[in-house]
């Protein structure tokens, strides 16, 4: 076989790499794709809120929306390290009960949407105090759906993966699907009006149950 001798520099300079170094990038890339498929995981309620939020009719600003983009996507990153650091005693007892305050934070704001939703006007403004995007809603909320990335935080602690790296992909992830859930709410209340709001309600205490099963049958 005829070789050209750039071809054999090649091949020498090949020959002398360690030999972890294709496996070393290989598993630096899984943990990457890992990282990411976990991250839109947890973004999936995130996206889901802010579909809800973004579907109250005084919420077309963009104020609003950088908010709870920036509130879920610190809070789920936050949570995310949070859980490395606490270390497994700490999660591991808090897990006996979290699911529990999620449901009771996501009932409790997404009762209000339907109460708010069947009593106000289409045209009537929304208050601070009823502004989900503001204020301790915006904190509960933020809390009720970034519980489970505590458990994540331990977990990758666990499979030694960069945490820090981690916890930034997760919470820019969240931020970026929370603003298209508030785009797509603004979306489905001009064309449904009010009643998205009442719909909106339900999804969160259905978000509530969903976490509240998800870790009873686990």
């Amino acid at each position: 076989m005829l070789l050209l001798p750039g071809a054999w520099l090649v091949v020498v300079k090949f020959n002398d790499l360690p030999a972890d170094i294709s496996a070393l990038d290989l598993h630096t890339m899984t943990d990457f794709w890992m990282i990411l498929i976990i991250a839109f995981g947890l973004a999936m309620d995130c996206f889901a809120v802010s579909l809800c939020i973004g579907s109250s009719p005084a919420l077309y600003n963009r104020r609003s929306i950088f908010r709870v983009s920036f509130h879920f996507g610190l809070f789920q990153g936050a949570m995310t390290l949070l859980g490395w650091l606490l270390g497994s005693t700490i999660v591991g007892l808090i897990a006996n009960f979290d699911h529990w305050i999620a449901l009771a934070l996501l009932g409790w704001i997404g009762g209000r949407m339907i109460m708010e939703g069947f009593s106000r006007n289409d045209a009537s403004p929304v208050n601070g105090c009823d502004d989900p995007s503001r204020g301790s809603r915006l904190v509960m909320l933020s809390i009720a759906t970034s519980i489970d990335a505590l458990g994540v935080g331990l977990s990758l602690a666990l499979l030694k993966i960069d945490v820090l790296g981690a916890s930034i992909v997760i919470g820019l992830v969240s931020l970026l699907m929370s603003v298209a859930g508030m785009l797509g709410g603004k979306k489905l209340n001009q064309r449904f009006g009010k009643k998205v709001e009442i719909i909106g309600g339900l999804v969160l205490i259905a978000i509530g149950l969903r976490i509240v099963v998800t870790h009873l049958i686990a």
